[in-house]
Parts: structure tokens; C-alpha cells; sequence
């Protein structure tokens, strides 16, 4: 089922959470809402879902207008972030819930019930009460019952915000492998951009009740539309105005920003090159972080592989000479 967005706005008093959005959601598509605390991401589910009406605007599934249809209606799976199982039953009597309360023959709800267990890798744990089940699991417990009654759609909000980060990056794989098998059209919402950039074939970035951006998470990455969403994925420098470093690439009244990854440092000066001094080096493991101060007092940081690191030996307090590699430049920019 495709979603179609129209000009969709929706207030809570004087605060406007959804400002005239407009989107379109492919169907079969796996979509990551991704943005800040207060950006209008989880408002803009829950607009979807039918459990708020918008102020205005349109919501379309399969191209048929469904604004003011109820959740029933809709045949929408929702998943919340803590869960909402409920504790008295069993695991296997909250995945049957849904359809018992549609009058399904009892012989169909138990194989159902079974073949959800399976898919979502909790075959055996049927009898369980969730008090039993680690976080993890009841996340797929959760997952299974929105799944039991065949949604059209399935909407999850931050599904994975209560979990550790282990259980968190393992739920993230097993959930494309789980829409990969289902082709149920999927909306999540996430403040977390690794996530997005894991899980989604398309990530919606958000931004005060406005979309910033769509695209594929390359795109997102390397083509960012606006000084925010570059801001907001993935790690970046912002120099401020006019900067030796960029004389020649930045227009006036604009801030350069430059990824970690796309600073060059040499130990010995070049015509391209200006200094620099190491005020910092940070072991991440499979990579190296150089904390650097500019002549100007600004200052920015550096990723490099361990062995470019080895390569050139660098020490704190050095003095370095840099490069960018590439770099962008967006008009004086804004904090999020």
C-alpha cells in the first residue's frame, strides 16, 4: 500500500508540530522519519496511523483518502517503543489478540500464531509471559502481534529506543531481513542516524515539523539539500565564514562544512596546504580522531585509518599541515 501525503499540517495549542508536509511513500518501501526531539516525526506517524487528525491537508493510502478514517479502517500494525504488551497474557495470547478480537476461527489464529513465533524467531516461547522475555524479545513479540492481522501498513515508533545498543544493532538486521520477507510497506520512526542509514531504503529527514529532505541514505550522505540534514548525518566540521582553508572554494557569507573523513594531513607543507596542531588523538579502534586548531582559533576534527595514522606518526601538539578533500558550503548556517 502506497502513502500519499498532502499539504498536512497538525497543532497542539500554539505549538505546530506538522508544517504542510507533503510526501510519498512507495509501496512495499521500508522509510525512516529521522530528525531530532520535537521535530514532528512521531506526530507525523501518528497522523498516518489515525490516531490524530491533521489540521489540514490529506492522507491518501493506495490513493484512496483515508484522513478521517478511523485505525480500523486503515488496517494499520503499530508498534510503540515500549512495547504495550499486555503483562497477564502469554506471549502466545498477545500475538492471537488482534484476531480474536476480529472472530477469526480458532484453528487458523493458533497456525497463524505459529507461523508469526517463526518469523520472528520465538518458536518454543509461545507459553511465556513477557515478565520472562528479555527486551529484544519483547520488541518481536510486539512485531509479531502488529503483523497477526495482516496490515496494509506497518508503523513503528523509535521501535528500538529502549534496548541496549547490542540488542539495538542486532534488531536493526533482523528487522530488513523480516520486511525483506513480509513486503509489508514500513514507516519508522528514529532519532538515530546510524539506524536510518541501516535500515531504510529511504530516509525522510525532519526538521521543526518540516521534511528537509528525502533520498536514499547514500544520497542523504553525499548530497545533503540543506546546512541541517548535513549537520545531522553523520559527523561534520562547520567552519565559520571566511577561512584560509577554503579561500578559494567558499562564497562569501557562507559556513564550510567538511566531513572528518575528508581532511588530508600532511606532515610537510605544500601550496595547497595550511597548518594546523594536533591538540588531541582519540583511539576509536578501527579508526583514529585528530582533534586540530586552525591559525584563526578554529578548530575541527579529523578521521583517519589506523594505518594512515601509523603512516605518519602524529603526536599532540604537533603541528600538521591539512587539506580538504572535499568539502560544502551552505549560507551562514543555523543551529539545531
Amino acid at each position: 500500500m502506497g502513502i500519499t501525503i498532502e499539504n498536512v499540517s497538525k497543532s497542539f495549542g500554539t505549538f505546530q508540530a506538522v508544517k504542510q508536509v507533503d510526501l510519498e511513500i512507495a509501496s512495499g518501501s521500508l522509510v525512516a522519519l529521522l530528525g531530532p526531539s520535537g521535530s514532528g516525526k512521531s506526530t507525523l506517524l501518528r497522523l498516518i496511523a489515525g490516531l490524530e487528525m491533521p489540521d489540514t491537508g490529506r492522507i491518501l493510502l493506495t490513493g484512496k483518502d483515508a484522513t478521517y478514517q478511523s485505525v480500523q479502517e486503515r488496517n494499520i500494525g503499530f508498534v510503540f517503543q515500549h512495547y504495550a504488551l499486555f503483562k497477564h497474557m502469554t506471549v502466545r495470547q498477545n500475538v492471537a489478540f488482534g484476531l480474536e478480537l476480529r472472530k477469526v476461527p480458532r484453528a487458523k489464529i493458533n497456525a497463524r500464531v505459529e507461523e508469526l513465533l517463526e518469523l520472528v524467531q520465538l518458536t518454543g516461547l509461545g507459553d511465556r509471559y513477557p515478565s520472562q522475555l528479555s527486551g529484544g524479545q519483547r520488541q518481536r513479540v510486539a512485531l509479531a502481534r502488529a503483523l497477526a492481522v495482516e496490515p496494509k501498513v506497518l508503523l513503528l515508533d523509535e521501535p528500538f529506543g529502549a534496548l541496549d545498543a547490542k540488542v539495538r544493532k542486532e534488531l536493526r538486521a533482523w528487522l530488513r531481513h523480516l520486511h525483506d520477507d513480509v513486503h509489508v510497506t514500513t514507516v519508522f520512526v528514529t532519532h538515530d542516524q546510524e539506524e536510518a542509514m541501516e535500515v531504510a531504503d529511504q530516509i525522510v529527514v525532519m526538521n521543526k515539523g518540516q521534511v528537509e529532505q528525502v533520498g536514499t541514505p547514500a544520497e542523504i550522505y553525499d548530497h545533503p539539500a540543506s546546512p541541517f540534514v548535513m549537520s545531522f548525518i553523520g559527523p561534520v566540521n562547520v567552519l565559520r565564514g571566511a577561512s584560509p582553508i577554503f579561500e578559494q572554494s567558499a562564497a562569501p557569507h557562507c559556513d564550510v562544512f567538511l566531513r572528518p573523513r575528508d581532511i588530508i594531513i600532511e606532515t610537510h607543507p605544500n601550496a595547497s596546504t595550511v597548518p594546523a596542531r594536533i591538540s588531541r588523538i582519540i583511539h576509536l579502534g578501527w579508526e583514529i580522531q585528530v582533534e586540530l586548531r586552525l591559525d584563526d582559533g578554529q578548530e575541527l576534527m579529523a578521521h583517519l585509518s589506523r594505518e594512515r595514522f601509523d603512516d605518519l606518526c602524529l603526536e599532540p601538539q604537533q603541528q600538521v599541515f591539512i587539506k580538504p578533500k572535499e568539502a560544502k558550503s551552505f549560507p551562514l548556517y543555523y543551529s539545531i
